[in-house]
């Protein structure tokens, strides 16, 4: 029976203890600019701004109120700009999840021709900034046909802007998902595949009923990275929606710095966007990070 050594025990349970504290003071230090957004929230503009400077900004004293947030529903319609945005993210992670994963099971469980100077194309587009081909879309997008139903009739007409597709259609593919998908759809044996076929099951089946209740982390992962920037879009709304009930809530903030600028109610306002994005994270951090060990960046 192996003797273990009191002082090897009492240096590993030190090191333990240090590593704790590390990462408890790392959490502390992210988690103070929320914490600063949610108190300042609570407080009047010329409260924020002298307590900048100290520990009081990151504490709730003072004249402490729910004014900001009545304040926040009286300047802007946060219902509406809410719903929008929950509209367009929905539909951009729900789909998305579908074409993307689709998309990475046929790159890495199929055979066939060309598959891989396709992923290599796919990889490439992530080094293009949406900034540099956000104008040749909106001309795009404000020439391609659409539908209209008015009075029991439909009428055909050309242009998205105005509109949700127009917010939902160009973000539904994304490479970085696809090559997400492809790498961890590659980690599962072929042999169940070769099994699948033997006893008559089609591609479909074998993606629906095998490859994606196996891939329940890459989903979860898929869906938070896809959900962040479906959020927080803000340029490309601000580019083809200038129709007040299709917009999202981050093209909203702009109401807050008009003539003069409400610190107050900005914080209150960004307290509330930020809530949904905390509450999906951490719905769905378990998976995320059981995702990234076991499928990594597999070459």
């Amino acid at each position: 029976m192996a003797v273990h050594d009191p002082g090897e025990r009492v240096l590993r349970r030190r090191r333990r203890v240090w590593f704790y504290m590390v990462m408890a003071g790392l959490a502390v230090f992210f988690l103070f600019p929320l914490v600063f957004m949610f108190v300042s929230s609570l407080k009047p503009d010329g409260q924020i701004l002298s307590d900048i400077g100290g520990w009081r900004a990151f504490l709730p004293v003072g004249d402490i109120s729910l004014r900001n947030y009545s304040g926040v529903f009286d300047r802007v319609p946060v219902g509406r700009f809410l719903l929008n945005s929950l509209i367009v993210t929905v539909a951009i992670v729900g789909i998305g999840l579908v074409v993307n994963s689709m998309a990475g099971f046929a790159i890495s469980r199929l055979r066939w021709t060309g598959r891989g100077v396709v992923l290599s194309v796919i990889i490439a587009t992530l080094i293009v900034p949406f900034e540099t081909i956000a104008v040749p879309m909106v001309y795009w997008v404000s020439h391609l046909p659409t539908l209209l139903f008015q009075n029991g009739w439909v009428e055909y007409d050309f242009g998205w802007l105005d509109s949700y597709e127009v917010q939902i259609v160009p973000f539904i593919a994304n490479g970085f998902s696809i090559f997400l998908f492809s790498q961890y759809f590659s980690t599962i044996p072929t042999a169940i595949d070769e099994a699948a076929r033997i006893d008559g099951a089609g591609w479909f089946t074998i993606y629906r009923k095998i490859a994606v209740p196996l891939s329940g982390p890459a989903f979860a992962t898929v869906a938070i990275l896809t959900f962040l920037p479906a959020w927080n879009q803000y340029l490309w709304p601000s580019m083809v929606v200038q129709d007040e009930n299709l917009r999202p809530v981050m093209v909203g903030m702009q109401y807050f710095f008009q003539d003069t600028t409400a610190w107050g109610e900005i914080m209150a306002y960004t307290s509330m966007i930020t809530l949904p994005v905390l509450v999906v994270f951490l719905a769905f951090q378990r998976a995320f990070v059981s995702s990234v060990a076991a499928s990594g960046v597999k070459g």
